[in-house]
Protein backbone atom coordinates (compact mmCIF):
# COMPACT_ATOMS: atom_id res chain seq x y z
CA UNK A 1 0.00 0.00 0.00
CA UNK A 2 1.19 3.19 -0.87
CA UNK A 3 0.00 6.06 1.91
CA UNK A 4 0.21 9.71 1.75
CA UNK A 5 0.21 12.29 4.98
CA UNK A 6 -1.97 15.42 4.85
CA UNK A 7 -0.36 18.86 5.28
CA UNK A 8 -0.50 18.61 9.04
CA UNK A 9 0.83 15.21 9.39
CA UNK A 10 3.84 12.43 9.19
CA UNK A 11 3.21 8.68 8.79
CA UNK A 12 5.36 6.59 11.53
CA UNK A 13 6.68 3.01 9.47
CA UNK A 14 7.64 -0.01 12.20
CA UNK A 15 8.27 -3.22 11.35
CA UNK A 16 9.90 -5.83 8.58
CA UNK A 17 13.23 -3.77 7.07
CA UNK A 18 12.97 -0.60 9.62
CA UNK A 19 15.25 -0.87 12.33
CA UNK A 20 13.27 1.89 14.70
CA UNK A 21 10.82 3.90 13.29
CA UNK A 22 10.96 5.54 9.98
CA UNK A 23 9.09 9.06 9.91
CA UNK A 24 7.87 10.09 6.09
CA UNK A 25 5.16 12.55 4.66
CA UNK A 26 4.49 9.22 1.94
CA UNK A 27 5.95 5.97 2.12
CA UNK A 28 5.15 2.14 0.57
CA UNK A 29 3.88 0.03 3.16
CA UNK A 30 5.55 -3.33 2.46
CA UNK A 31 4.39 -6.56 4.39
CA UNK A 32 5.59 -7.14 7.59
CA UNK A 33 5.04 -3.71 8.11
CA UNK A 34 2.79 -1.40 10.59
CA UNK A 35 1.70 2.45 9.58
CA UNK A 36 0.49 5.09 11.91
CA UNK A 37 -0.39 8.66 11.38
CA UNK A 38 -0.20 11.39 13.85
CA UNK A 39 -0.95 15.08 13.83
CA UNK A 40 1.90 17.98 13.71
CA UNK A 41 -0.69 20.78 14.84
CA UNK A 42 0.31 22.99 18.08
CA UNK A 43 -2.20 23.20 20.62
CA UNK A 44 -3.38 25.60 23.66
CA UNK A 45 -2.99 24.79 27.40
CA UNK A 46 -4.25 27.04 29.72
CA UNK A 47 -2.91 27.24 33.43
CA UNK A 48 -2.91 29.03 36.81
CA UNK A 49 -0.10 28.30 38.69
CA UNK A 50 -0.02 28.61 42.24
CA UNK A 51 3.68 30.03 43.51
CA UNK A 52 4.97 30.92 46.38
CA UNK A 53 7.80 33.97 46.19
CA UNK A 54 10.79 34.32 48.74
CA UNK A 55 9.20 36.12 51.61
CA UNK A 56 6.87 33.22 51.58
CA UNK A 57 4.07 35.59 49.86
CA UNK A 58 1.69 32.96 47.38
CA UNK A 59 0.22 34.36 44.11
CA UNK A 60 -1.30 32.77 41.25
CA UNK A 61 -0.10 33.14 37.38
CA UNK A 62 -2.37 32.53 34.71
CA UNK A 63 -0.89 31.43 30.97
CA UNK A 64 -1.32 30.00 28.01
CA UNK A 65 1.05 28.00 26.26
CA UNK A 66 0.92 27.16 22.19
CA UNK A 67 3.13 23.90 21.90
CA UNK A 68 3.64 21.51 19.45
CA UNK A 69 6.42 19.25 18.13
CA UNK A 70 9.37 20.45 16.83
CA UNK A 71 9.30 19.91 12.81
CA UNK A 72 12.41 21.54 12.12
CA UNK A 73 14.78 19.11 13.91
CA UNK A 74 14.70 15.77 12.82
CA UNK A 75 15.64 14.38 16.20
CA UNK A 76 13.29 16.27 18.35
CA UNK A 77 10.15 14.90 15.45
CA UNK A 78 12.07 11.26 16.46
CA UNK A 79 11.07 11.74 20.17
CA UNK A 80 7.76 13.24 19.77
CA UNK A 81 6.82 10.45 17.19
CA UNK A 82 7.78 7.61 19.84
CA UNK A 83 7.15 9.57 23.03
CA UNK A 84 3.84 11.49 22.70
CA UNK A 85 2.07 10.71 19.05
CA UNK A 86 0.85 7.79 20.85
CA UNK A 87 -1.14 9.46 22.85
CA UNK A 88 -4.01 12.36 22.34
CA UNK A 89 -2.81 15.26 22.41
CA UNK A 90 -5.97 16.90 24.13
CA UNK A 91 -5.96 13.71 26.72
CA UNK A 92 -5.35 14.37 30.43
CA UNK A 93 -1.54 12.41 30.19
CA UNK A 94 -0.16 14.92 27.53
CA UNK A 95 -2.14 17.81 29.26
CA UNK A 96 -0.57 16.87 32.48
CA UNK A 97 3.00 16.23 31.72
CA UNK A 98 2.80 19.69 30.08
CA UNK A 99 1.95 21.30 33.01
CA UNK A 100 3.62 19.28 35.59
CA UNK A 101 7.05 21.44 33.46
CA UNK A 102 5.76 24.79 33.47
CA UNK A 103 4.28 24.62 36.86
CA UNK A 104 7.52 22.95 38.62
CA UNK A 105 10.07 25.37 36.77
CA UNK A 106 7.95 28.37 37.92
CA UNK A 107 7.58 27.40 41.39
CA UNK A 108 11.65 26.91 41.41
CA UNK A 109 11.84 30.38 40.06
CA UNK A 110 9.75 32.28 42.04
CA UNK A 111 10.77 30.74 45.23
CA UNK A 112 14.51 32.29 44.69
CA UNK A 113 12.82 35.68 43.73
CA UNK A 114 11.20 38.33 45.81
CA UNK A 115 7.29 39.77 45.11
CA UNK A 116 9.34 43.01 44.33
CA UNK A 117 11.56 41.60 41.73
CA UNK A 118 8.21 39.74 40.00
CA UNK A 119 6.28 42.54 40.15
CA UNK A 120 9.03 45.18 38.23
CA UNK A 121 10.38 42.80 36.36
CA UNK A 122 7.79 41.17 34.86
CA UNK A 123 9.31 40.89 31.50
CA UNK A 124 12.57 39.35 32.55
CA UNK A 125 10.76 37.00 34.77
CA UNK A 126 8.10 35.75 31.64
CA UNK A 127 11.64 34.99 29.50
CA UNK A 128 13.72 33.31 32.21
CA UNK A 129 10.64 30.84 32.65
CA UNK A 130 9.75 30.07 29.20
CA UNK A 131 13.69 29.40 28.53
CA UNK A 132 13.87 26.95 31.63
CA UNK A 133 10.22 25.28 30.35
CA UNK A 134 11.71 25.08 26.77
CA UNK A 135 14.74 23.41 28.37
CA UNK A 136 12.35 20.43 29.30
CA UNK A 137 10.26 20.08 26.58
CA UNK A 138 13.37 19.56 24.43
CA UNK A 139 13.61 15.89 25.77
CA UNK A 140 9.97 15.60 24.53
CA UNK A 141 10.39 16.93 21.52
CA UNK A 142 8.28 19.73 22.02
CA UNK A 143 8.39 23.31 21.05
CA UNK A 144 6.55 26.68 22.76
CA UNK A 145 5.20 28.22 19.42
CA UNK A 146 3.70 30.98 21.43
CA UNK A 147 3.06 32.07 25.69
CA UNK A 148 1.00 34.77 27.01
CA UNK A 149 1.11 35.56 30.28
CA UNK A 150 -1.16 37.48 32.23
CA UNK A 151 -1.63 39.94 34.97
CA UNK A 152 -0.06 38.31 38.28
CA UNK A 153 -3.49 37.54 40.67
CA UNK A 154 -3.55 37.13 44.03
CA UNK A 155 -4.51 34.09 46.05
CA UNK A 156 -7.37 34.80 48.59
CA UNK A 157 -6.66 36.26 51.62
CA UNK A 158 -2.89 37.27 50.73
CA UNK A 159 -4.10 40.67 48.85
CA UNK A 160 -0.67 42.03 48.14
CA UNK A 161 -0.93 43.49 44.53
CA UNK A 162 -4.21 44.89 45.83
CA UNK A 163 -2.32 46.42 48.25
CA UNK A 164 0.83 47.19 46.21
CA UNK A 165 -1.68 49.12 43.70
CA UNK A 166 -3.12 51.23 46.44
CA UNK A 167 0.65 52.14 47.40
CA UNK A 168 1.26 53.13 43.76
CA UNK A 169 -2.33 55.06 43.37
CA UNK A 170 -1.70 57.61 46.51
CA UNK A 171 1.76 57.82 45.77
CA UNK A 172 1.03 58.99 42.15
CA UNK A 173 -1.39 61.12 44.19
CA UNK A 174 0.83 62.59 46.53
CA UNK A 175 3.45 63.37 43.86
CA UNK A 176 0.95 65.13 41.83
CA UNK A 177 0.19 67.34 44.32
CA UNK A 178 3.97 68.31 45.00
CA UNK A 179 4.39 68.86 41.35
CA UNK A 180 1.60 71.35 41.21
CA UNK A 181 2.81 73.30 44.15
CA UNK A 182 6.27 73.18 43.09
CA UNK A 183 5.12 74.62 39.46
CA UNK A 184 3.14 77.36 40.95
CA UNK A 185 6.49 78.53 43.09
CA UNK A 186 8.10 77.97 40.10
CA UNK A 187 5.79 80.32 38.00
CA UNK A 188 5.55 83.29 40.37
CA UNK A 189 9.53 82.77 41.00
CA UNK A 190 10.59 83.00 37.18
CA UNK A 191 8.03 85.55 36.79
CA UNK A 192 10.32 87.90 39.32
CA UNK A 193 13.16 86.75 37.71
CA UNK A 194 12.66 87.49 33.98
CA UNK A 195 12.25 91.08 34.71
CA UNK A 196 15.29 91.74 36.44
CA UNK A 197 17.13 89.37 34.18
CA UNK A 198 15.46 91.77 31.14
CA UNK A 199 16.83 94.77 32.67
CA UNK A 200 20.08 93.21 33.22
CA UNK A 201 20.28 92.19 30.28
CA UNK A 202 19.95 95.37 29.03
CA UNK A 203 22.27 97.48 30.45
CA UNK A 204 24.69 94.37 29.04
CA UNK A 205 24.05 94.67 25.87
CA UNK A 206 24.83 98.70 25.77
CA UNK A 207 28.12 97.61 27.38
CA UNK A 208 29.01 94.75 25.35
CA UNK A 209 28.24 97.20 22.05
CA UNK A 210 30.92 99.52 23.26
CA UNK A 211 33.48 97.40 23.63
CA UNK A 212 32.98 95.66 20.85
CA UNK A 213 33.02 98.59 18.52
CA UNK A 214 36.17 99.42 20.21
CA UNK A 215 37.27 96.10 19.30
CA UNK A 216 36.54 95.87 15.95
CA UNK A 217 38.09 99.08 15.19
CA UNK A 218 41.32 97.77 16.65
CA UNK A 219 40.95 94.38 15.01
CA UNK A 220 40.85 95.83 11.87
CA UNK A 221 43.80 98.22 12.31
CA UNK A 222 45.48 95.01 13.93
CA UNK A 223 44.89 92.89 10.71
CA UNK A 224 46.08 95.78 8.46
CA UNK A 225 48.98 95.92 9.91
CA UNK A 226 49.37 91.78 10.03
CA UNK A 227 49.08 91.69 6.57
CA UNK A 228 51.59 93.79 5.42
CA UNK A 229 53.89 92.00 7.89
CA UNK A 230 52.74 88.60 6.16
CA UNK A 231 53.48 90.22 2.28
CA UNK A 232 57.19 91.28 3.83
CA UNK A 233 58.28 88.06 5.44
CA UNK A 234 56.54 86.39 2.06
CA UNK A 235 58.77 88.16 -0.38
CA UNK A 236 61.96 87.54 1.97
CA UNK A 237 60.90 83.98 2.08
CA UNK A 238 60.96 84.02 -2.20
CA UNK A 239 63.90 85.84 -2.50
CA UNK A 240 65.66 83.16 0.31
CA UNK A 241 64.52 80.52 -2.34
CA UNK A 242 65.77 81.70 -5.68
CA UNK A 243 69.40 82.43 -3.42
CA UNK A 244 69.43 78.91 -1.99
CA UNK A 245 68.07 77.14 -5.34
CA UNK A 246 71.09 79.25 -7.35
CA UNK A 247 73.60 78.13 -4.91
CA UNK A 248 72.50 74.32 -5.18
CA UNK A 249 72.55 74.67 -9.13
CA UNK A 250 75.94 75.83 -9.11
CA UNK A 251 76.89 72.89 -6.65
CA UNK A 252 75.40 70.51 -8.34
CA UNK A 253 77.63 71.95 -11.78
CA UNK A 254 80.73 71.67 -9.50
CA UNK A 255 79.72 67.90 -9.14
CA UNK A 256 79.23 67.06 -12.64
CA UNK A 257 82.07 68.65 -13.56
CA UNK A 258 84.09 66.54 -10.97
CA UNK A 259 82.61 63.25 -11.72
CA UNK A 260 83.22 63.68 -15.45
CA UNK A 261 86.56 64.69 -14.76
CA UNK A 262 86.85 61.58 -12.58
CA UNK A 263 85.66 59.34 -15.79
CA UNK A 264 87.84 60.51 -18.04
CA UNK A 265 90.94 60.01 -15.25
CA UNK A 266 89.69 56.80 -14.72
CA UNK A 267 89.25 55.48 -18.49
CA UNK A 268 92.40 56.79 -19.18
CA UNK A 269 94.14 54.68 -16.24
CA UNK A 270 91.98 51.53 -17.19
CA UNK A 271 93.33 51.97 -21.01
CA UNK A 272 96.42 52.10 -19.54
CA UNK A 273 96.25 48.98 -17.06
CA UNK A 274 94.70 46.79 -20.02
CA UNK A 275 97.58 47.61 -21.84
CA UNK A 276 100.01 46.60 -18.99
CA UNK A 277 98.27 43.25 -18.84
CA UNK A 278 98.14 42.44 -22.34
CA UNK A 279 101.96 42.90 -22.47
CA UNK A 280 102.79 41.15 -19.51
CA UNK A 281 100.99 38.21 -21.20
CA UNK A 282 103.09 38.71 -24.41
CA UNK A 283 106.03 38.68 -22.43
CA UNK A 284 104.95 35.53 -20.51
CA UNK A 285 104.10 33.57 -23.92
CA UNK A 286 107.72 35.09 -25.27
CA UNK A 287 109.15 33.28 -22.06
CA UNK A 288 107.33 30.05 -22.62
CA UNK A 289 108.05 29.72 -25.97
CA UNK A 290 111.82 30.38 -25.46
CA UNK A 291 111.96 28.46 -22.29
CA UNK A 292 110.57 25.49 -24.91
CA UNK A 293 112.92 26.02 -27.61
CA UNK A 294 116.13 25.94 -24.88
CA UNK A 295 114.94 22.64 -23.25
CA UNK A 296 114.62 20.67 -26.42
CA UNK A 297 118.19 22.12 -27.59
CA UNK A 298 119.32 20.86 -24.51
CA UNK A 299 117.88 17.56 -24.06
CA UNK A 300 119.06 17.21 -28.37
CA UNK A 301 122.72 18.20 -27.81
CA UNK A 302 122.50 16.06 -24.40
CA UNK A 303 121.35 12.69 -26.79
CA UNK A 304 123.54 13.56 -28.73
CA UNK A 305 126.47 13.49 -27.22
CA UNK A 306 125.60 10.14 -25.52
CA UNK A 307 124.88 8.46 -29.43
CA UNK A 308 128.07 10.44 -30.68
CA UNK A 309 130.06 8.53 -28.35
CA UNK A 310 128.96 5.11 -29.92
CA UNK A 311 128.92 6.38 -33.59
CA UNK A 312 132.21 8.23 -34.14
CA UNK A 313 133.46 5.39 -36.41
CA UNK A 314 131.69 5.64 -38.99
CA UNK A 315 130.06 9.62 -39.28
CA UNK A 316 131.98 10.12 -42.21
CA UNK A 317 130.44 7.37 -44.27
CA UNK A 318 127.10 8.10 -42.86
CA UNK A 319 127.99 11.45 -43.88
CA UNK A 320 128.29 11.04 -47.56
CA UNK A 321 125.47 8.79 -47.55
CA UNK A 322 123.40 10.97 -46.35
CA UNK A 323 124.87 14.63 -47.47
CA UNK A 324 122.69 15.11 -50.94
CA UNK A 325 119.30 14.34 -48.89
CA UNK A 326 120.27 16.55 -46.00
CA UNK A 327 120.92 18.93 -49.09
CA UNK A 328 117.73 19.01 -50.65
CA UNK A 329 116.09 18.78 -47.23
CA UNK A 330 117.81 21.94 -46.19
CA UNK A 331 116.90 23.81 -49.34
CA UNK A 332 113.33 22.56 -48.77
CA UNK A 333 113.16 23.65 -45.04
CA UNK A 334 114.71 27.42 -45.80
CA UNK A 335 112.03 28.04 -48.96
CA UNK A 336 109.36 26.85 -46.66
CA UNK A 337 110.66 29.08 -43.43
CA UNK A 338 111.14 32.11 -46.02
CA UNK A 339 107.48 31.34 -47.03
CA UNK A 340 106.61 31.00 -43.37
CA UNK A 341 108.86 34.25 -43.04
CA UNK A 342 107.23 36.34 -45.33
CA UNK A 343 103.57 35.37 -44.14
CA UNK A 344 104.55 36.22 -41.14
CA UNK A 345 105.78 39.84 -41.90
CA UNK A 346 102.47 40.35 -44.09
CA UNK A 347 100.46 38.78 -40.98
CA UNK A 348 102.58 41.66 -39.35
CA UNK A 349 101.73 44.20 -40.96
CA UNK A 350 98.48 43.84 -40.76
CA UNK A 351 98.19 43.68 -37.38
CA UNK A 352 100.31 47.16 -37.05
CA UNK A 353 97.34 48.68 -39.07
CA UNK A 354 94.58 46.89 -36.41
CA UNK A 355 96.15 48.37 -34.11
CA UNK A 356 99.17 48.21 -31.27
CA UNK A 357 96.61 46.32 -28.78
CA UNK A 358 95.79 43.90 -31.82
CA UNK A 359 99.37 43.75 -33.07
CA UNK A 360 101.00 42.32 -29.30
CA UNK A 361 97.91 40.04 -28.83
CA UNK A 362 98.73 37.96 -32.71
CA UNK A 363 102.84 38.54 -31.67
CA UNK A 364 102.00 36.11 -29.09
CA UNK A 365 100.35 34.08 -30.91
CA UNK A 366 102.81 34.53 -34.35
CA UNK A 367 105.21 32.95 -31.46
CA UNK A 368 103.06 29.90 -30.92
CA UNK A 369 102.56 29.15 -34.21
CA UNK A 370 106.56 29.22 -34.81
CA UNK A 371 106.74 26.70 -31.86
CA UNK A 372 104.37 24.33 -33.90
CA UNK A 373 105.90 24.88 -37.07
CA UNK A 374 108.99 23.73 -35.41
CA UNK A 375 106.96 20.48 -33.67
CA UNK A 376 105.07 19.94 -37.24
CA UNK A 377 109.01 19.79 -38.57
CA UNK A 378 110.23 17.53 -36.31
CA UNK A 379 106.99 15.35 -37.03
CA UNK A 380 107.37 15.44 -40.60
CA UNK A 381 111.55 14.20 -40.39
CA UNK A 382 110.36 11.78 -37.96
CA UNK A 383 107.54 10.34 -40.40
CA UNK A 384 109.65 10.37 -43.25
CA UNK A 385 112.43 8.54 -41.84
CA UNK A 386 109.60 6.02 -41.18
CA UNK A 387 109.59 6.43 -37.25
CA UNK A 388 113.29 5.46 -36.93
CA UNK A 389 114.23 8.17 -33.85
CA UNK A 390 118.12 7.01 -34.53
CA UNK A 391 117.76 7.95 -37.96
CA UNK A 392 115.96 11.17 -37.02
CA UNK A 393 118.66 11.92 -34.51
CA UNK A 394 121.55 11.26 -36.77
CA UNK A 395 120.14 13.50 -39.40
CA UNK A 396 119.64 16.10 -37.21
CA UNK A 397 123.44 16.20 -35.62
CA UNK A 398 124.58 16.17 -39.27
CA UNK A 399 122.67 18.87 -40.09
CA UNK A 400 123.76 20.64 -37.32
CA UNK A 401 127.11 19.90 -38.32
CA UNK A 402 127.89 18.14 -34.80
CA UNK A 403 129.46 15.52 -36.59
CA UNK A 404 132.16 18.30 -38.19
CA UNK A 405 132.82 19.29 -34.93
CA UNK A 406 133.95 15.98 -33.07
CA UNK A 407 135.58 15.16 -35.87
CA UNK A 408 137.80 18.03 -36.03
CA UNK A 409 138.14 17.97 -31.87
CA UNK A 410 139.46 14.44 -32.27
CA UNK A 411 141.88 15.09 -35.75
CA UNK A 412 143.25 17.64 -33.43
CA UNK A 413 143.69 14.98 -29.99
CA UNK A 414 145.37 12.18 -32.17
CA UNK A 415 147.72 14.46 -34.60
CA UNK A 416 150.77 12.90 -35.22
CA UNK A 417 149.54 9.31 -34.25
CA UNK A 418 148.43 6.55 -36.69
CA UNK A 419 145.57 4.87 -34.77
CA UNK A 420 144.01 2.26 -36.27
CA UNK A 421 140.23 2.86 -37.45
CA UNK A 422 137.59 0.42 -37.71
CA UNK A 423 134.84 0.92 -40.46
CA UNK A 424 131.33 0.01 -39.26
CA UNK A 425 128.90 -0.19 -41.71
CA UNK A 426 125.89 -2.11 -39.68
CA UNK A 427 123.35 0.55 -38.15
CA UNK A 428 121.33 -0.29 -34.71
Amino acid sequence: MYKVAKASEYIVVTGLGVDDIKIAKKAWILPGQSYTKFDISPVNYTFEVQAMSAEKLPFVLPAVFTIGPRIDDPTSLHKYAKLISPHDKLSNHVKELVQGIIEGETRVLVASMTMEEVFKGTKEFKQEVFEKIQLELNQFGLLIYNANVKQLVDVPGHEYFSYLGQKTQMEAANQAKVDVSEARMKGEIGSKLRDGQTLQNAAKIDAETKVITTQRKGQGTKEEIKVRTEVKVFENQREAEVAEANAELAKKKAGWAKEAKVAEVEADKAVALRDAELQKEVEEMNALTRTQKLRAEFLTKASVEYDTKVQEANWELYKKQKAAEAYLYQKQKEAEAQKAAAEAAFFARKQVVDGEFYAKVKEAEGLEAMAQAQGTYVHTLLKALGGDYSALRDYLMISGGMYQEVAKINGEAVKGLQPKISIWTGWR
